[in-house]
């Protein structure tokens, strides 16, 4: 009897552990990523084909609210570009940029976050796990979305300009007591990963745009003035006098 009672307590004790580990468990899933950002042509470029690229601006916002961009966010970026060999050397923002050279790119880098914590759902589920005393916890699923577009726009040295982009969005799904900061931060790197993988497979594309040889260095003595041709003067003709004379008086 004291050994079937310890069988059943033991099966029990088992049970709780793993209705309460189901209450923790959390799943990513990615926006599939676009057939044109899974394979790129990729290109050796010598040394003396490459050039710097330098950071002009770096903005950030969230919820359409600007924020102040992080150093690592930047670190990461300008990693995942260095990582292409493309250019010479990458110089962050901020940093100097002289003797580069006449041939360099400039970059501008945006970032736009949206994220959805589905605040007013995930009270309401709450009040429902309240009630419940948590028993509930394994059953109900809370979500939390995050979504981000990296641009990524570079001026050549002869002032063409092109432009990037990198779109992905994902969701995480959780338990009450999966609920972590950990989880987010997954779920914003995979989001970024995609992003950038995207951002850097059009760049690739377009290697021969920022070859050295590509296009000469533009003069900044030499400027282009436009003189438009003058207007013709219209004339209107005139009417000529014919003398007229007076006969004497007699």
């Amino acid at each position: 009897m004291t050994i079937h009672a310890f069988r059943w307590s033991m099966v029990s004790i088992l049970g709780v552990v793993v209705y309460f580990n189901t209450g923790c468990t959390r799943s990513i899933e990615l926006k599939p990523a676009s057939s044109q950002s899974q394979s790129a042509e990729t290109h050796s470029l010598v040394n003396h084909e490459r050039v710097p690229l330098v950071m002009d601006s770096f903005q950030l916002s969230r919820n359409g609210a600007p924020q102040n961009p992080s150093a690592e966010a930047e670190r990461r970026i300008l990693t995942t570009v260095q990582n292409t060999r493309l250019f010479s050397t990458l110089i962050p923002f901020g940093s100097k940029s002289e003797s580069l050279g006449d041939k360099i790119v400039s970059a501008r880098i945006t970032v736009d976050e949206t994220i959805e914590p589905h605040s007013w759902l995930s009270a309401f589920k709450g009040i429902i796990l309240g009630g419940s005393m948590f028993l509930l916890s394994p059953l109900v699923d809370f979500e939390y979305d995050y979504a981000a577009k990296v641009s990524l726009e570079l001026e050549r040295w002869d002032g063409q300009v092109k432009r990037y982009e990198g779109t992905s969005s994902g969701t995480v799904q959780y338990k009450l007591f999966g609920a972590t900061p950990v989880m987010i931060d997954e779920l914003k790197g995979y989001v970024t990963e995609a992003c950038l993988t995207e951002l850097t497979t059009q760049l690739v594309r377009d290697t021969t745009l920022y070859m050295a040889s590509s296009a000469p260095a533009s003069d900044p003595g030499i400027r282009t003035v436009t003189v438009r041709p003058q207007r013709p003067s219209t004339t209107f003709p005139t009417r000529s006098t014919v003398p007229t004379t007076t006969p004497p008086l007699p």
